[in-house]
Parts: structure tokens; sequence; C-alpha cells
């Protein structure tokens, strides 16, 4: 039977799917995956479709579909089980999950156009100055769109001007789908007839050129180009070579030497790829064979694998064996790491191993650039190195996922919907896919190594590092007896100094670890006691000594730094606290013929000004290296002697349930990148509590007695991995209705679920962004069926808290598991 409806998912926050009529013309081309033209609310949208029905029964009366925008599906019938599965799991509308998988180039709706209706004259004298403008321009123009007219206007409120124009009838508006995919197209030269079967006559067409040098260089420099029998070269290749510009290759074209036309050009492929050839792959080690063998096994019966290796043992020749095995099968495998940006080093060593068959994906690439790895991994692209974003790509084939620091936050989504966690999205995907999954990490998250200790993941474990690189020595130093000493500034010990000076004498590299940005975290009077507050957020601003700005690091506000008190107007304020400017400053007094280099958000903010730090660091053009956390990811280079971190406590005494793991995995991460090759680096770890357990188990590297410690303290208190978490905030720009509200939702939901409810309480960031923010959170057991009911009873009384006036105007966001 011909298909007569078709049920779409929109980009957008719906609380249930629309179902649209089907024209005949259209009936055998409708298939689930393809984008089509559809209304909704006056505008126009591309939307998925999902569902196809020859008969169905509906309450309204249903809108058709305008136009089938693809030839062949873009979604995949995996890609709606994974976005429909990740509505459901973590509380939200599948047009949320639309909307963060696919590209801003395939997402398409409407632009408002105004239009000239051809008659003016007869009212000029009754139109406003403003008015008057925007009705000549639209009469020179025929159409303009909203963003033309505020731009003539200089105004960004313009709908009364427009209402007035619509009801003199002199404009209209109309809605217009815009295409936001442009392929990237390229002038192409090809030589002609008859030099490009004989070219011997080639000699003709130099005759035709002697009279021109730079026709004559341009000939050579694709006689040159061409050697590999190539005759359709880029004319800018041409043109960089012999120096020229393309009138040059026009003059060409007219004398019948080539011909010129445009052609479509990857973004995502490059010449100087393609020609690079493959490096081989290094030996495995004994440890790494017995790796490959175990997790083989695992694979076998189907389980999803965590391969547990300390910093420097060689995991990622592991993962490469994988992904040869799997190219080698025909199938694609996604890799996925926690932020591109920040492991350069990883996706360039697998570019050498591995060529034009990888492709990276990531949220900094532009919208063309995303678009184009979506199609080129639709038609098969074989390894795909990936962000979290990576997860929702159209495989047809995928064999192999590697999460590689499975540990990492940047994993888990929080803004916006849907909050996942794409580790655990990955391990569902690996079900859909009937594919091989591998979790890797120095210091697995608790989650993941708990399942592997009930067997419902394997563990392989490499305990030695590769080759002849040994772990580094950890060195703890108590910064009490420092602190007495009144040459001591807060910032670094004797023994920190003096390894420092070793390190420089021997010609070796320094990283230096501080997990806060800036110059200071704390500008304060200490007459008044006034202290430098964001006006948005409840957080003290930060110090930026380089900008001479106050900053904040929750909303991005920004202000000059005061020369007195606005209080009481004292001269003397203090910065208290350091950050990595800080440290950058006094390390110049220390060691002032040393390189020193910052690396955090102020001066890594692009993908390239990351990439030159690195590179001025591998070239060793930095001697000491300070920065947050972006220096525990990927840096992996063979003359770093020394690592230190300055404040391990400011990592311990967070506010949160993953304190202690996060502060485990981030100093064993950063002190895994000294001593990488045959010399044996040192860890100097900074703190006023040597004795806190953490800091005893990173010194002696004793991830077991951190799991049954931390394990113990998380059954205690019923947090995951033992039980299901679920962490409701309400935010509002006023307190008292954010308070109301949560009371409210408390009350409903507390009836149903007892004991299990904590909250609402107040966060300790009450407001951030101008909201004020309160917090409930759901202690549950792990059975699938108590989970499951207790979501949908948290978003049922969501939707209830809707229709009461006084709450309508709150935000509710739902986090299923929070990290």
């Amino acid at each position: 039977m011909p298909i007569k409806f078709v049920t779409v998912i929109f980009p957008l926050a719906l609380p249930k799917l629309y179902t649209y009529s089907v024209p005949e013309e259209f009936a055998d081309e409708v298939q689930v995956g393809l984008r089509v033209e559809v209304p909704l609310k006056n505008k126009l949208y591309s939307a998925i479709i999902s569902e196809l029905h020859d008969e169905l029964k509906l309450e309204y009366k249903t809108k058709p579909i305008i136009a089938i925008l693809d030839k062949t599906p873009l979604v995949t019938d995996l890609q709606l089980k994974l976005w429909i599965w990740m509505a459901e799991y973590y509380c939200c509308t599948i047009g949320e999950v639309m909307n963060v998988a696919m590209p801003a180039g395939l997402k398409l709706e409407s632009e408002t156009r105004v239009v000239f209706n051809g008659e003016m004259d007869d009212i000029t004298e009754e139109l406003s100055d403003d008015e008057y403008l925007v009705a000549e321009a639209v009469s020179i123009q025929n159409e303009l769109t909203i963003l033309q007219i505020q731009d003539i206007l200089n105004k960004k409120t313009i709908f009364p001007i427009l209402r007035s124009l619509l009801d003199k009838r002199i404009i209209s508006i109309k809605e217009e789908l815009i295409e936001k995919f442009k392929p990237r197209m390229v002038n192409y030269a090809t030589l002609l007839e008859p030099y490009k079967s004989q070219p011997d006559r080639l000699t003709e067409a130099f005759d035709l050129v002697t009279k021109s040098e730079n026709q004559t260089k341009a000939l050579l420099a694709f006689v040159q180009i061409c050697r590999n029998k190539n005759f359709t070269i880029p004319v800018s290749d041409i043109c960089q070579l012999a120096g020229i510009d393309s009138s040059v290759m026009q003059a060409l074209a007219k004398k019948s030497i080539f011909s010129i036309e445009k052609k479509k050009l990857s973004r995502i492929t490059t010449k100087a790829m393609d020609e690079k050839p493959h490096e081989p792959l290094q030996s495995l080690s004994g440890q790494q064979l017995l790796a490959l063998e175990e997790i083989y096994a695992y694979f076998n019966s189907n389980k999803p694998v965590l391969l547990h290796g300390i910093t420097g043992s060689g995991k990622t020749r592991v993962y490469a064996e994988l992904i040869q095995k799997a190219v080698q099968e025909g199938k694609q495998t996604l890799y996925l790491l926690p932020e591109i940006a920040l492991t350069t080093h990883m996706v360039e060593r697998l570019k050498s191993m591995f060529g034009s068959d990888v492709l990276v994906y990531h949220s900094r690439m532009n919208n063309q650039e995303r678009v184009e790895i979506w199609n080129a991994v639709l038609l098969g692209a074989k390894i795909v190195i990936a962000a979290r974003s990576g997860l929702f790509l159209p495989f047809s084939n995928l064999g192999l996922i590697i999460v590689d620091e499975e540990h990492d936050p940047s994993f888990k989504q929080n803004e916006p919907s849907p909050r996942y966690n794409a580790r655990d999205a990955a391990i569902f995907m690996s079900h859909l896919t009937q594919g091989k999954i591998i979790l890797g990490s120095a210091t697995p998250s608790l989650e993941t190594y708990a399942n592997t200790i009930n067997a419902k993941y394997g563990l392989v474990e490499m305990n030695d590092r590769y080759g002849e690189s040994v772990l580094p020595t950890i060195e703890i130093v108590d910064l009490k007896p420092e602190y007495k000493d009144k040459s001591f500034k807060g910032t670094f010990s004797k023994s920190l100094i003096s390894a420092i000076e070793d390190a420089l004498i021997n010609k070796e590299q320094i990283l230096l670890f501080q997990n806060r940005r800036g110059y200071s975290p704390t500008l304060s009077c200490q007459v008044c006691g006034w202290h430098a507050d964001c006006v948005n957020c409840d957080v003290h601003m930060t110090t930026h000594k380089a900008f001479n700005e106050l900053r904040c690091h929750y909303c991005g506000s920004r202000a000059k730094m005061p020369k007195q008190c606005p209080a009481c107007g004292n001269h003397d304020l203090q910065e208290q606290g350091f950050g990595t400017e800080k440290i950058e400053e006094e390390l110049k007094e220390l060691f002032p013929t040393a390189l020193i280099g910052r690396m955090d958000m102020d001066t890594a903010k692009t993908k390239l000004a990351y990439e030159n730090i690195i590179q001025d660091f591998e070239e060793r053009k930095i001697d000491i290296l300070v920065g947050t956390q972006m220096i525990t990811k990927g840096l992996d280079f063979d003359n770093i002697a020394l690592v230190g971190v300055l404040n391990a406590d400011s990592l311990l005494r967070y506010p949160d349930m993953r304190a202690n793991e996060r502060a485990f995995q981030l100093l064993t991460q950063v002190s895994g990148r000294a001593g990488r090759r045959a010399k044996k680096g040192k860890v100097i770890i900074q703190t006023y509590n040597p004795d806190h357990p953490v800091i005893i188990e990173t010194m002696h590297h004793l991830y077991d007695r951190f799991f049954i410690r931390e394990s113990g303290e998380r059954k205690m208190f019923r947090y995951p991995p033992y039980f299901r978490m679920i962490q409701i905030e309400l935010l509002h720009k006023n307190a008292g209705t954010v308070a109301h509200a949560s009371a409210v939702f408390a009350q409903n939901i507390s009836k149903l679920l007892g004991n299990r409810l904590i909250g609402p309480a107040i966060p300790p960031i009450a407001r951030i962004r101008g909201n004020y923010i309160n917090t409930i959170t759901i202690k549950m057991e792990k059975d699938p069926k108590v989970v499951h009911k207790i979501k949908e009873i948290v978003m049922v009384e969501r939707e209830k808290l809707r229709l009461i006036p006084a709450c309508k105007s709150v935000k509710v966001i739902i986090d299923v598991d929070p990290y």
C-alpha cells in the first residue's frame, strides 16, 4: 500500500512527535531517515522521518510535507534507536537528542523575509521615519531579511514597525527554508587535447607562451605536478608553485591549452595526508601481546573490556592493533577521546599509522566540515577519532569502539539536554551494532571498575611501562613547616625550587600543575572586608593581571581592576591565593634565564594556540610549562624530568562526592607525564595534608587500595556505583520563586519516592548567570524497573509543575547519573 503519512522528528524540545500527510508525488520516495521540509507554527523546518504509515487515525488534520530534501537517508535505523534510548534514559525529548546529534548544517529552519507589495505612494505621509526607511529599502530590494532591516534601523526591536507596515499592506511576510551547507568549490585546470594524449606535443604549447614568462612558469609548474599522470589539478596548486595569480591560468585557457571548471573539493582530506606514507606499527612487547590475547578472549564472549594500563604502558599501541584488525575485516572504528583539541599528539600518532583512513570530528570544527564528515561516515569512512559528539555519527558497519581515558568528566555533557555520558552511551551503541568496545584508563572510574568486579566487564591490566621507561619517583612535600619560614610565599617549597634548578642545569623540562587559571582567585579589602564579587553569580571574581581585569569563570562577566576599595576607598587591596598567571610571574623572578610558558584557557583558547604551545615545548623552546588540567591530557614528551603539583589540597576540598576520585585521577595523570623514556622522572606534590589517604595512594600507585576505601564510603552513603542517582536543578531569576517551586516539586514526588529523596537544598554556589538554584537529589536502588518508574514520576511531576502559574517560568533540569 502507498505511504500516506509520516511521523517526523524536529530538532526542538517538543513533548510529542508530529505526523504529516504525504502527497501522491512523494509516496514512492519517502523513507525513514530522510529529511523533509514541513511547516510548524508559521515556520518551515527540516525534520527527520522516523515512521511511515499507510493508514492512521488522528485527532487533528494533518498538513502535507512540502518537499523531500535528500535522495538517500541521512540518519540510519541504528541512530534512531540510539536517539530513542537516549531520550528515555536521560529524561529528555527525542528532539533535544536530534538537536545535539546532527551538525547545524543539516538542521534547516526558515528565514523570515519581508516582501514589498508594490504600492506606498498614497500613504507615505502617514508613515513614521522608521517605517518610511523600511518601506523604501524593501521597495528598492524587493525583499529583505529581518537581520538586514535591523541593520538599516540600527535597532533590535523592529516588530512593531513591521506590524504597522503589514496593517497598511505595504509589505507581506514569507518564510523560506535556508540551506546552510555549501560544498567547497575549487577551480580545476585540465590539460586539453592534443597535449593530454600526446605529451610530446607539449612543446607546441610552450611555443604558444614563449612571449609570457608567467604563462611559461604556469605550464612548467603543471608539468611538474602532473608527473603522476593526473591531468586535472587545482588551479591554486599551480599558482602557488609558479608564483603567479589565477589570471595567468585564464589566459592559458583562452589559448586552448587548459579548460578551467569548478569542482567539489573535500574539506576533510589534504594532499599532504594522502601522500605521506604510513609509519609501520612498532613491534608489540610481551605485555602488549598478552593484553591483546585477553582482550580477544573477552570479545569472543561479547563483554565490554576495561584496559587498565598505567601511564606510559603502551595502551595506544594495543588500540592500533585492534583498529588494524577492524580495518582488515572491513569494519568501521570509532575512537573516542575526551577533548580532541587537547589530544593533538594522539591524533597525529594515529594519522601517522593509518594516514587518510583517519577522520577527526569534534565541536570546534566549522559546520561545513562537520557535514562533510557526516556524509563520509555514511559512505563507510574507516576510522573516526572524535570527542563525545562522534557517538552520533551515522555508522553503517561499526565494528569497534575505543573509549580512551574513560574516566574523564569531559565525556559527560552538561549543557544542553540530553545530559548524556558518552562512555555509557557507547556501551549501549556497541550492543546495538553487535560491535566490540574497549574502555581504557590508567585511573578507571569507580563505575567501570565496579563492573569488572561483578564480571559485567572484562578486566585486562598492563602494570609495566613500555620499553625502558619506569614510573617516576613521587615525593610529598609537607607545606606546614615551610609556612613557618618567612621567605615562603605560599607557592614554591625549597624542595621544588631545588628540583627545578637541577632539571634546568641538566637541560631537562619541567611541568607545573595548578588547577586554577588567572592571577589570584580573590581580591579583597583588609580594612572593610569587601570582596570583588560577580554581579551575576555568588562567587568571587578572579584577577587577570595580563588583561588588567576581574573575570568570572562561571558567567564570563568582566570588570576593570579597581584602584581602590569601592566600599571604603582603601588603596591597599590584597590578592589572595594563586593561579597559573601568578606562578608564571614568580617563576620569571626565580629563574630569569629559563624559558617559561603557560597553558590554560587564556593562552590556549583556540586549537592553533594550543598546538603552538605544544610545538614550542616539543622543540624545547619552553623549559618550564605551567598549566591547568590541560597539561594532564595527551602530553607525551621524552625530556620531562620533573612534574610539580603546587597545591594538591585544592583538589581534595571540593564539595562533591567525586572529589577524592577526581583528585586521585588528576594527580596520577599529571604524575604520568614525567620520565616517559629511559630516564626516571620525579614528581613533587605539595600539600598541607601529607597523610591524606588519596595523597598516599597516589604516591605509591595504589589504585586497588583507593578503590576499596572509596567504594566503602560510597556504599555507606548510598552513592554510585552502588546506587543510582538523579539530580534535579530548578532555576529562576527570583530566589523566592525557585524556593517555592522546589518545595512544591519535592513535596509532590516525596509522596511517591519516600526516603529516596534529599532536598530541596541550596548548592554551595547558589546563583549562576543570574539564576538562583535549588537542587533535589534522588538516590535509588539499581533495580531497572524501580529506576524506570522513578524517571516516569519525575517527568510527569515536571509537567504538572509547569501548569502552576507561579512556577511556569521556573526551569527544571533533570540530570540522570550526574558526574
